[in-house]
Parts: structure tokens; sequence; C-alpha cells
């Protein structure tokens, strides 16, 4: 049963893949399209590829005429429609189920004008025909000619548009091997991304183009392949005679090649079976030819293997369902009250809270027993939300076999009803609840231990630093702050997908926003590095028992340089943190020391205006500002490129005195 194409971006799941068949294209003819379809719909492949065109259509390159002949000018001003021999799909028989492919005798780049021009007007005409059958997808040819393809990408980018409902694939191989024979081997893979990337970036991010990447039986580095991570990949293409035979006379992939597919498959791709052979398409059902049209194709069935036993998705990516690569706006917990569904979200998540009992366990039990008067030590949980925390400094307390008093301090409203009920029901007197901001109150007592949760996807783009500097009047002269210190990293990333929906919004301001995004579709052009550090208790800007006249203490400013080695299109700067809870005990979503299990806290996300191509080696930059006036923080950033010694590009300083992105002191 044919399945409508039109669906295919939007419904794949994890209990289904689709995958289509790609025969030959010299060998499917408009007689035997309809066996082809047949034959499609038999084997349990959810589409076929087939040529729009036959050959002769290769005749309107006119290539025997002159300018003044009248059969030449009469098909350029349009006056001539296809005829029936240059079409393979000549009706909207299962159009649904069939994905158009053009002829690569149309060379958009050639040095002939005359066949740059053809070519461009039989690509409309072409267009226009899709779109009156309304295919489902056409496939793009990959060019054969080593030419720039500035002129493909300007005749593609004024045509994309007559395809309202059509999805559109621009053919790329892995490797380029015209192009690539005198590259090392560790960069073979780049050519054909940099050739895909120069279409990408003339067609623009609103565009509908994806890519169709061929496999091939030699692949590209891993970080070579990362590269297509970041791009609108919709297709896989596994040509037959990359898979192996196993023992038992079933195609399989190498191992490599199965780790490549893998990879693919969590970003959901369609998967093409290309044969270099064309299949017997008509069956005798009185011989052996029975028995085969009923079994399905086992390369389709090895790919839905793959598919199916793919690993079973962790806690992270179970939580992940929805938000990956989802433009949020952080938290601003000092602006605005957060909800009970916000709360309920992190309270979700076992590991943080598992840190944060140890490091309040060791912290007590490196703390003196007191001596004078009450056996007791003082715990001021600040920002206590709905008592997570509070929770865990108990159940800490009574593993440490100390004897504590907890504070728990919170300036929301609503969530201060959800601790009086905990106090009334749980808690008892081992706890005083306070309703008030934490940087004003004034304490009863001084605190051993200051237990926060006030950590963003950056570290301090929630204002810790701000919210600690006030709290740290209530700690002894030895108290301890938990979290002790939390570090900022950066690093230089590409992703087609995140540029283009920031870019959607078609305004500054958006593009000067810094997002929280669970990333997917995306690849590090280095890996990141450190920009600043946070300390807590700050003893060396803040006067003991007192509060911080002004807030300049916290402005921080790091200029980082990174080597991309491979190279890259750069879209933005993903942002990170690391923390210090208590001596050994840590927080990360620093992708080399990530916490595993943990979910709290996605990337931070910082556009860059206009997306940066990075050649291999070379150097980039990155400067960020944290900034402040009396009552917002903000961060201001920009990128440079240097290579061979010599910048080639240096962006604008965006969101300049946090014109469009800002965070709120009060």
């Amino acid at each position: 049963m044919a399945i409508s194409f039109k669906t295919i971006q939007t419904n794949m799941s994890m209990e289904h893949v689709q995958i289509g068949f790609m025969p030959p294209a010299d060998r499917i003819i408009a007689e035997n399209l309809a066996q082809l379809v047949a034959f499609g719909q038999t084997k349990g492949f959810d589409f076929v590829v087939s040529p729009l065109n036959s050959p002769e259509y290769e005749r309107v390159l006119f290539k025997d005429h002159g300018p003044q002949s009248l059969e030449l000018a009469t098909w350029r001003a349009g006056l001539e429609a296809f005829r029936p021999e240059d079409l393979v799909v000549r009706t909207a028989d299962h159009a649904d189920y069939i994905v158009g492919t053009l002829p690569d005798w149309q060379e958009f780049d050639s040095k002939d004008a005359k066949v740059r021009l053809h070519s461009e007007l039989a690509l409309r005409q072409q267009f226009n025909w899709i779109s009156h059958l309304g295919l489902g997808g056409v496939m793009l040819p990959y060019p054969s000619s080593t030419e720039p393809l500035s002129n493909y990408g300007r005749v593609l980018t004024g045509s994309l548009a007559m395809l309202a409902y059509t999805t559109c694939w621009f053919r790329v191989p892995c490797m380029d091997d015209t192009l690539e024979q005198m590259v090392d081997e560790d960069m073979q893979g780049m050519k054909s991304w940099e050739r895909w990337n120069s279409i990408r970036n003339m067609a623009g991010p609103e565009s509908k183009l994806g890519v169709a990447l061929e496999l091939a039986g030699s692949l590209p580095s891993d970080a070579v392949l990362d590269r297509w991570f970041a791009e609108p990949v919709k297709v896989i293409i596994l040509p037959e005679d990359i898979f192996l035979t196993n023992n038992m006379g079933y195609p399989v992939l190498s191992k490599r090649h199965q780790q490549v597919v893998r990879s693919f498959i969590k970003h959901k791709p369609t998967f093409i079976i290309s044969s270099s052979q064309l299949p017997k398409l008509v069956m005798n059902e009185f011989s052996d030819d029975a028995l085969e049209r009923g079994l399905s194709s086992p390369y389709a069935d090895y790919v839905r293997y793959l598919h199916r036993t793919q690993d079973a998705p962790g806690v992270i990516d179970q939580f992940a369902v929805g938000y990956q690569d989802y433009l949020q706006a952080p938290l601003q917990p000092l602006q605005d009250n957060l909800e009970s569904s916000t709360y309920a979200t992190f309270e979700k998540d076992p590991i943080k809270y598992q840190q944060y009992e140890l490091a309040v366990e060791r912290a007590l039990l490196d703390r003196p027993i007191p001596t004078e008067g009450e056996d007791i030590t003082v715990i001021m949980v600040v920002g206590a939300g709905r008592g997570p925390l509070v929770n865990c400094s108990l159940r800490a307390a009574e593993r440490a076999k100390r004897n504590v008093r907890v504070y728990a301090v919170e300036k929301n409203p609503n969530a201060f009803v959800t601790i009086q009920n905990m106090k009334a029901s749980l808690w008892g007197d081992r706890v005083t609840i306070v309703f008030a901001d934490m940087r004003t109150w004034k304490a009863p007592e001084k605190a051993d231990i200051l237990v926060s949760e006030l950590l963003g996807s950056f570290g301090d783009n929630e204002l810790s630093p701000e919210c600690l500097d006030g709290a740290q009047k209530f700690l002894k002269p030895d108290g301890i702050s938990i979290p002790a210190n939390y570090t900022a990293f950066v690093a230089p990333m590409a992703s087609n997908k995140l540029h283009a929906d920031v870019s959607a919004f078609k305004d500054l301001a958006h593009m000067e926003t810094s997002y929280v995004v669970m990333f997917k579709a995306i690849s590090l052009l280095a890996q990141p590095k450190p920009i600043w550090v946070f300390e807590h208790p700050n003893r060396q800007d803040i006067p003991l028992d007192k509060d911080p006249l002004s807030n300049h203490h916290n402005i921080r400013t790091g200029s980082i340089e990174f080597v991309s080695e491979k190279g890259g299109m750069l879209h933005g700067v993903a942002g990170y943190f690391e923390s210090v809870l208590y001596k050994d005990v840590m927080l990360s979503i620093n992708p080399s020391t990530h916490s595993p299990g943990m979910f709290s806290w996605f990337p931070i996300f910082f556009p860059v205006r206009t997306p940066v191509y990075i050649p291999p080696n070379s150097t980039v930059v990155l400067d960020f500002w944290r900034l402040t006036d009396t009552r917002k923080v903000w961060y201001e950033w920009r990128v440079s490129c240097r290579f061979d010694g010599v910048e080639i590009h240096a962006s604008p300083l965006h969101n300049v005195g946090g014109r469009s992105s800002s965070i709120g002191l009060f």
C-alpha cells in the first residue's frame, strides 16, 4: 500500500523507519515504472526513486542548433511543453509513492553559456511538472564537474519556491573521489561538505532543501562525519555494494558502517537502498519467482534491524523528548516566580540531588562537632523552592549522625505554600521556614553550611553570584558554601537548524538572545574551554557581614582561542558549566565531564548574526563579557577567525549594553 511521502518528515518514529528503493536510473522507462512501483510495494519499501525524465530530454541542450534556430527559440520562450518521450513519470498515478530524480547532464556551472542557460530553463520546466503531479519528493544530482557551484546555488535558490508541497533533497556523496584525490586521509570527505555548504549558504536558512547523504565503502573520519550532524540530513543512501554477506548469506554492514548508520538513526532520517542492477520487476507466479515475490528486501530488513536494536534511550534521552533542538528562554528566577510544573521537572532529576546530599554529608563530617551550647550544626537552604534541598540536608544529617537546624528561605509565595505544608506534615521543628529574599533577610544566627540551587546552564546566568553575595553574610567566618564554585565553558558550534529557527524571527533581538537548548543536530568545531569562574563565599570582594556596595566585582571578561582542525560553519557558541559542590563532589554539563544521567540543565546557545565559514586549521577567537548595571546583568559576545595569522572574519559585537536580552536583578 502506498504511504503518503508528505508525512515522512513528520511521522517518523522509533517504531517505523521509512525506506525507499532506487534502481539504476538508466534502466527505468515509462513502460516499466508501474512495475517498479508494484515491486517496491511487494518488497515492503515505503517509496521508490525514479528518474523524472528519459534520456531523450537531453535534446533541450540543442547542441547542434545555432542561436537563430526557431525550435531553440520556441523552447526558450516556454512555448513548448514536455513531449511524451521526454518523460518517465508521465502521470500522477502513485505520485505519493515516487521520488523523482533529475538527470546529471544539467550542468548549471558549465563553461558553455548555452548549457548553463538551458539547464536552468529545463529545471524550471521540471519543477513545474513535479508541482503539477504532486510528487512527494525530488532528489537533485550532485554535479559531476569540479567547477564552483555558484550558479547552481543561484538557480536552486530562485526555483525552490516552485515546489510548494514537495520535499527537495540535494544528493551528496560522503566522499568526492574526484576532488579529494590529493587530500590528506583525515580530511577526506570535507570537499563534499564544502560543496553542499556553498549551496546551502546561497539558499539561506529558510530553505526547504535537505541533504541525501550517500555512504560509500570507505567512510570519512568521525570528525568529518560529525559536520553532517549539524546539517539537515534527511536521507541516508546505502548502495547495495557496500554491504557484506554474513555466514547465513544475508547482507550486513561492517562494524564501522553500523556505527555510522546507528548514529544517524538518532536523527530520524529516511533511508534509500540503491542498486546498481535492475531487479526482476515482473515475476512468474508458476516458477520459483513466486517465493521470491513474497519476501521483503533483505537490505531493507537489515536497516530495520539496526533501527529496532538501538540502545534503549537513557534517562536523559527519555526526558529530552520534545526538547531536542527546541529554543527556550533561560529562567529568570529573581524577576519571575517559577511555576509548580517547572519545580516538578527539576525535582525529577535524581543525580543532582544525590550529589547535593553527598556534598552536605561530607561538609557535615568535616565540620568540628559543636562543643559549646547546643550540639547543633546550622544549615541554611537559600532559594529552597518546594524543598528538595531541605530533604537532602536532612537525609545527609541522618547519614552523618549530626544534629542540625535547617532554615529554608524562599521568596516565591506559591512555592512557600508548598514548604509550609512540608513543615507541617514532614519536617516539623527541625526546619524553620522563612518567606524572604535571601539578599535582604536578617538571619537570627550564623550558618555553618549555606546550600543553594541557583545554577543556570552557563553557571552564572540565573544570577547565582548576585544572590549568594547577598546571602554569604549569614555564614560563619569558616562556613561552607555549597556550591563552592562554578566555571563557564564555551565552544564554537555549528547547527543549521538552530540558526534557521532564530533567523525565522527576522529581528535583531532574537539574534542577540541566548537560549537553553537540548542539543541534537549540532557539531562542535572544537572542544569546550573554560572562560571564567565564580567562587563562594567571596571573602576577597565582600567585607565580612556586609552586603556588596556594587556589582562590579561580578563582571567577567574572557577571550578564548580554538584551533578548528576540520573547519566548518560557525552558527553560534555553545555554553556549559562545571560546578564543585564540595571538594570532589561535582555537577557538570560539560560534555567531557557530564554527570551521568543528570538532566536538570541543558546547554546554552549564543547565536551569531551571520554564519561564519571556518577553514580547516584556522583559529577561532570567542570574546565574551558578563556585564552589569544597577538593574540587570547581560552578556556581550563576538567571534573572529584567523587563518595563517590573518584575520579573515570579525563579527559585530552582539547585545551591546544588553539592548536585546538581559537578566533582571529585581
